[in-house]
C-alpha cells in the first residue's frame, strides 16, 4: 500500500460517503487502499475549510397574513406553497419558511381517486340504501377481488430516514413486476378465503363461475347447513364477469337468485366493507416499503396477513353497514368515504 500524492475526485467522493455511513478514517484507508495519513489529512483539511452556514433572517409573517394563508390553503387543495402565498399577495418568503408555516395548518396528501357519480348513480345509491335499510347484514356475504403486485402501490415506499443514513435500495420493475388476483368474502365475523385466481386467467363470465365452483362452493359453501344457505345473501359488485346474464343464470342454478343475490348500485366501492379488509391486508404486506421477488411469495404474504385479521375486526366491518346506509341517505347518494 504505497503513499500517493493526490486523491482523485472519485476517491474524495467515496471518503465523504463512507464518513456519512460512520466509517473511521482507518477503515476508509483500507477500503480505498490508500495511506491512512493521506485520508486523515484530507478529512482535516476539509473540516478546516468548511464555512459556517450563516442563517439569514426569515421574513416575519403577521397574524393577519397567517389567517389569509390558512383560508387560501382551504380554498386551494393540492396547490403548491408558492401558489398559496402568491394568492395572498405575500412575497419574499423562501420555500422552507412557506412549508414550515403550512405544516402547522395542513398536510401534503394525494388526491383521492374514485369513480365519478352522476345524478342517476346517486339516485340508484339512495334506492339501494332504502331497499336494504332493514336487512340483517350479519347474513350478507360481501365479496370482491383484489390485485396485489410485487412492489405495492406507488408512494408506499416512503418513510423517515435517520440523518447520515442512506435510504435502502428498491428494485425497479415495469408494471410492478406482475401481480396476483385474490378473491375473498366476509360474513358476520368470518373470513371466506382468500382464494388465488390462477396466474394468466382472465376473469370472464365462464372463468369467474368456474373459479367460484372450485373455491367458494366446494371449499366453503357446501359445508354450511341448509338453514344457513337459505338465509345467506350473496353480494358482488357490477364487474362485467359478475353481472352478466351467464353468471346470473349460473348462480341461480346454485340457488343464489332473487332476494338471495343482492343488487348493487353503480360506482359504489365505498359501500362494500371488504374494501376496508383489502386496505388492512395491503398495509401489512407492504409495510416499511417491502417488495417481493416472486408471485408465490406475495401470495404467501397475503395469506399470512389474512390469518392475522381476527373475527372482531371483520365484525366491526360488517356491522358498519347500517351506518353506511344512513350516511348515503344523509348525503343524498353522495360518497361517504371509507
Amino acid at each position: 500500500m504505497g503513499q500517493k500524492k493526490d486523491l482523485t475526485g472519485s476517491e474524495k467522493s467515496k471518503i465523504v460517503r463512507y464518513l456519512a455511513e460512520g466509517c473511521s478514517s482507518l477503515k476508509i484507508a483500507k477500503l480505498l487502499k490508500r495511506d491512512h495519513r493521506t485520508i486523515k489529512r484530507f478529512i482535516q483539511n476539509s473540516q478546516q475549510g468548511r464555512k459556517k452556514r450563516v442563517e439569514k433572517p426569515r421574513r416575519k409573517i403577521t397574524a393577519h397574513e397567517l389567517r389569509k394563508v390558512k383560508r387560501a390553503a382551504a380554498k386551494m387543495p393540492l396547490a403548491t406553497s408558492l401558489a398559496i402565498f402568491q394568492s395572498c399577495n405575500i412575497t419574499g418568503v423562501p420555500k422552507s419558511t412557506r412549508c414550515a408555516i403550512l405544516r402547522d395548518m395542513a398536510k401534503v396528501r394525494k388526491a383521492e381517486r374514485r369513480p365519478p357519480l352522476n345524478k342517476t348513480h346517486k339516485l340508484k345509491r339512495q334506492d339501494w340504501a332504502k331497499k336494504y335499510l332493514k336487512t340483517d347484514f350479519s347474513k350478507v356475504l360481501w365479496t370482491d377481488e383484489m390485485r396485489v403486485s410485487l412492489d405495492g402501490p406507488d408512494g408506499w415506499a416512503r418513510g423517515w430516514i435517520g440523518k447520515g443514513l442512506r435510504a435502502p435500495v428498491r428494485l425497479r420493475r415495469q408494471q410492478g413486476g406482475g401481480g396476483v388476483l385474490v378473491w375473498a368474502g366476509i360474513i358476520k365475523d368470518e373470513l371466506v378465503g382468500p382464494f388465488r385466481v390462477e396466474d394468466g386467467v382472465k376473469l370472464n363470465s365462464q372463468s369467474y363461475c368456474q373459479f367460484l365452483e372450485d373455491t367458494f362452493f366446494k371449499q366453503w359453501y357446501r359445508k354450511k347447513s341448509a338453514s344457513f344457505k337459505k338465509n345467506m345473501i350473496f353480494m358482488q359488485d357490477n364487474a362485467p364477469s359478475h353481472a352478466s346474464k351467464y353468471s346470473t343464470a349460473w348462480l341461480a342454478r346454485k340457488g343464489i337468485k332473487e332476494e338471495k343475490l343482492m343488487t348493487w348500485p353503480p360506482c359504489s366501492p365505498d359501500l362494500n366493507p371488504i374494501e376496508n379488509l383489502w386496505s388492512i391486508i395491503k398495509c401489512e404486506i407492504y409495510k416499511e416499503g417491502k417488495q417481493y421477488t416472486s408471485l408465490n411469495s406475495v401470495w404467501e404474504a397475503v395469506v399470512a396477513a389474512a390469518r392475522n385479521v381476527d373475527g372482531e375486526q371483520i365484525k366491526t366491518l360488517t356491522e358498519s353497514m347500517d351506518g353506511r346506509l344512513l350516511s348515503v341517505l344523509a348525503k343524498k347518494g353522495g360518497y361517504i368515504g371509507r
